[in-house]
C-alpha cells in the first residue's frame, strides 16, 4: 500500500515526532511492506530518521512533488495530534486549519482515499475556521483520540463518515532502550527525579511562578531533583528558565538538552518518580511508563488525557492552579508511588489497545 502522511512534522516538536514514529512503526508492523511518504518541513532529516520518502510540506516549494505523491498514493493519513484547530492565527489560506484541510482536498482531487488518524479536534472558534471544517466531510474514515474531540467534530458539522474514538497513537509507541538523556546529566545515581515539562501559552505566565513554588517545596520536603524536559526546543527551555527565575532552589534543578529524540525523552521520563507539567506528550510518555503525573491543562486535550490516565483528580486547569494543593498531591504521589504507578499502568494498557485500533481500522477499511 502506498501511503502519504501529513502532519506537523520536521519542526522539532517532540510530541509530533513521536506521533510520526508511532505511525510509521505500527504501519510497518501490520502492513506488508508499506510504501510511505511523509510531508515534512525538514524532508532530508525525516527521510534519514525514518527511512521513508519525503516531500517538503509547505506551499512555498515542491508543490509538484506533493501532487505526484498524492496521485501515486492509495491513502492519505492526516496524522495524529491536534491538527484541526485555529488557536493559532488563521488568515484565509494561512494557518494550520486551512493547510491540513487543503491537503485533504488535494488528495481527493488526486484520487487518494483519506483517513483522519488518531486526531484531536479544536478549538475552532472563527467563522472562517468553521466554514473550512466542512471539508473534513471529504474524509473516508476518521479515528479520534478522545470523546471530547468526537463530540466537538459533530458540533462543527462533520458527520460523514462516522468517527471512531480510539486513543493517541503514541500509546502504541514502540520504545527502544536508550539512556542518552540520563548519561548527559550530572547525577550520582540515588536522586529522586521529577520530570518537569513547561511550555509557553500565549500571554499566560502565572503558572511559572506557581510551578516554582511547588518545586521549591518538593525540594525542601522530599529532597527531589527536578529535571526540566524541553520537548519543543528553545520555546520550552525559555519557559523552564522562567520557572527557575522564581525559585529559591534553582541550583537543585537540571535542564535537559533540546536535541534528544522522542524515544530518548520517553526513556528518561520512565526513570522518574513523578512528572509535573503542561506538555501533552510528556504526560503521555509518563502514562506509557507508569509514572504518576500532575498536569496543568491549558487545553481540553490535556484534560481528556488526564481523565483517561486517572490523574485528573490530582491535576488542575492551567487557569485555576492552587500551588499548595498540587504540592500536597505531588507529595502523596511520591509517598504512595507504587499505588499510583499501578493505576497509571492499568489505564495505559487500555489506551495502548485503543491506539492499536487505529492501525487495525486502517487495515480493515483500506487494505486491498
Amino acid at each position: 500500500m502506498k501511503i502519504v502522511i501529513s502532519g506537523f512534522y520536521g519542526l522539532g516538536n517532540t510530541g509530533d515526532e513521536a506521533i510520526l514514529e508511532s505511525i510509521i512503526d505500527n504501519l510497518r508492523a501490520e502492513l506488508p511492506s508499506p510504501d510511505i511518504t511523509v510531508f515534512s518541513l525538514s524532508p532530508e532529516q525525516t527521510a534519514k530518521e525514518h527511512n521513508v520518502k519525503t516531500v517538503y510540506r509547505g506551499w512555498r516549494h515542491d508543490n509538484k512533488g506533493k501532487i505526484k505523491a498524492l496521485k501515486d498514493a492509495d491513502l492519505l493519513i492526516s496524522g495524529g495530534g491536534g491538527l484541526l484547530q485555529d488557536a493559532y492565527p488563521t488568515k484565509f489560506l494561512f494557518g494550520p486549519l486551512p493547510y491540513y484541510l487543503l491537503i485533504v482536498l488535494l488528495a481527493k482531487l488526486c484520487g487518494a482515499k483519506v483517513m483522519f488518524f488518531s486526531q484531536g479536534i479544536g478549538p475552532v472558534t472563527s467563522t472562517w475556521g468553521k466554514i473550512l471544517m466542512k471539508l473534513a466531510n471529504l474524509a473516508d474514515f476518521i479515528t479520534i483520540r478522545d470523546q471530547y474531540s468526537k463530540d466537538y467534530l459533530h458540533k462543527l458539522g462533520v458527520n460523514r463518515p462516522e468517527s471512531v474514538v480510539t486513543s493517541d497513537i503514541v500509546f502504541a509507541f514502540k520504545p527502544k532502550k536508550d539512556d542518552a538523556c540520563i548519561k548527559s546529566l550530572p547525577l550520582q545515581g540515588d536522586e529522586k527525579l521529577v520530570a518537569v515539562s513547561m511550555r509557553p501559552w500565549f500571554e499566560h505566565v502565572k503558572q511559572f511562578e506557581q510551578t516554582a513554588h511547588i518545586l521549591d517545596r518538593l525540594i525542601e520536603e522530599r529532597g527531589v531533583t527536578p529535571v526540566f524536559v524541553p520537548m519543543e526546543g528553545h520555546h520550552d527551555t525559555t519557559a523552564s528558565n522562567h520557572v527557575m527565575s522564581h525559585m529559591k532552589h534553582a541550583d537543585k534543578c537540571i535542564m535537559l538538552g533540546e536535541k534528544f529524540t522522542p524515544n530518548q525523552f520517553l526513556n528518561f521520563i520512565s526513570e522518574c518518580q513523578l512528572t509535573i507539567g503542561m506538555r501533552l506528550h510528556a504526560l503521555i510518555f509518563s502514562t506509557l511508563s507508569g509514572v504518576p503525573h500532575i498536569g496543568m491543562s491549558y487545553d481540553k486535550k490535556v484534560e481528556s488525557l488526564l481523565k483517561r490516565s486517572g490523574m485528573w483528580p490530582y491535576s488542575s486547569d492551567l487557569f485555576e492552579i492552587n500551588p499548595d494543593k498540587l504540592t500536597e498531591n505531588a507529595i502523596m504521589m511520591l509517598d504512595k508511588h507504587d499505588e499510583f504507578e499501578a493505576i497509571v499502568k492499568q489505564n495505559a494498557e487500555v489506551m495502548r489497545q485503543e491506539a492499536l485500533r487505529n492501525v487495525y481500522l486502517l487495515k480493515e477499511n483500506f487494505e486491498k
